[in-house]
């Protein structure tokens, strides 16, 4: 009988089953690849596994280390990657057990999961795509109308046979509203918030905008109005959207004190980061009454993070879809497999060539 030992596991059926067995088979360190007909479920399963992984080693159930190892077994061979999300985080020591790794190409722009000083000693080149900001905006609008007229409360009560109502009763009822007229605020005047704020000019809306002097001076250019003290910014908007980097400056930079100056009925909109707010304000600042209500893309440790936000009738939820859509997802993998290409073609050029 052979002494072997099994090192990688196949796995047909990438359903509830087969996760559950890709996942133990995982944690146990061995190698697993898995199969479906479908190329969807596969994608779904390894998401949902990658997701598993992470959220556990966030409750300490299994220890960061220990995801990171499993990350690295699976990765062993690779002498590229190609990044389509920001939650693996490619650390020192994961580059440490890379040795075969040369280059990464992340998908959109370059974001704090990939350690660049590491890289860099490395000698692993890094690529990054250019943002899109078309979709985002897209999706920033979408929410701000869904919310303002409430779309989503008159259309499950439509599903329940209810015309023209927004709540179960008429003593819950409570109407949507117009944009035209009102005040939009936008915060962070770069390519996606100059652009929702020409929307909402076109809209017949008062616009003004907050930020950093180079918001500034992209806002004075449009015309726009820009309020350079925030209390008095925020005191004046109907609608508040958020566009700003995450960065260590703007990381938790709002508070329950910023949310406090926004009137009863305004409706605060991030499509940005959630970590721009800080833990718990936005919650507790809606049970205060102000703002009064939200519409969210983006949430504290999605998936699972969601999940308080969803239990608020104040809030409107999204699942993260700012660049999931077709024509994103085409420019993002055209962008990086030209990058693929590039450097495929310039490892070829040097192994030709080992003296240029």
């Amino acid at each position: 009988m052979s002494n072997s030992t099994i090192q990688t596991l196949g796995i047909v059926g990438t359903g509830a089953m087969g996760r559950g067995i890709a996942q133990i088979a995982a944690q146990a360190g061995l190698t697993v690849n898995l199969y479906d007909t479908n190329a969807q479920a596969v994608a779904a399963a390894r998401q949902y596994l990658q997701d598993t992984f992470a959220k556990l080693a966030d409750k300490g159930k299994i220890s960061a280390a220990d995801s990171e190892a499993a990350l690295a077994q699976r990765l062993a061979d690779s002498d590229g990657l190609v990044l389509i999300r920001e939650r693996t985080q490619i650390t020192a020591s994961l580059l440490d057990a890379l040795p075969r790794l040369r280059w990464i190409v992340q998908t959109g722009r370059l974001s704090a999961c990939i350690d660049l000083a590491a890289c860099q000693r490395r000698g692993i080149v890094v690529k990054d795509g250019s943002g899109n900001p078309i979709a985002p905006t897209e999706l920033t609008w979408a929410l701000i109308l869904a919310a303002s007229r409430r779309l989503l409360p008159y259309a499950r009560q439509l599903e329940q046979g209810h015309w023209q109502r927004s709540a179960p009763t008429p003593a819950e009822e409570s109407l949507g509203r117009s944009v035209h007229g009102r005040t939009l605020g936008v915060w962070g005047y770069g390519k996606i918030g100059r652009r929702v704020a020409a929307i909402g000019r076109a809209f017949g809306m008062q616009v003004l905008a907050h930020g950093r002097s180079g918001s500034q001076q992209a806002a004075q250019a449009d015309g726009v109005a820009f309020i350079a003290d925030r209390r008095e910014f925020l005191g004046q908007l109907d609608i508040l959207t958020l566009h700003l980097r995450l960065t260590p400056d703007t990381q938790h930079m709002i508070g329950e004190a910023e949310l406090a100056c926004l009137r009863p009925d305004a409706l605060l909109v991030n499509t940005s980061r959630a970590e721009l707010l800080a833990p718990g304000a936005l919650l507790a600042s809606l049970a205060k009454g102000r703002p009064g209500a939200a519409a969210l893309d983006v949430f504290p440790d999605e998936p699972d993070g969601v999940a308080p936000y969803l239990d608020s009738p104040q809030v409107l939820c999204t699942p993260h879809l700012g660049f999931v859509e077709r024509d994103t997802y085409e420019a993002y993998f055209r962008e990086a497999f030209a990058h693929v290409r590039a450097l495929l073609l310039d490892d070829c050029e040097k192994r030709n060539n080992p003296t240029n």
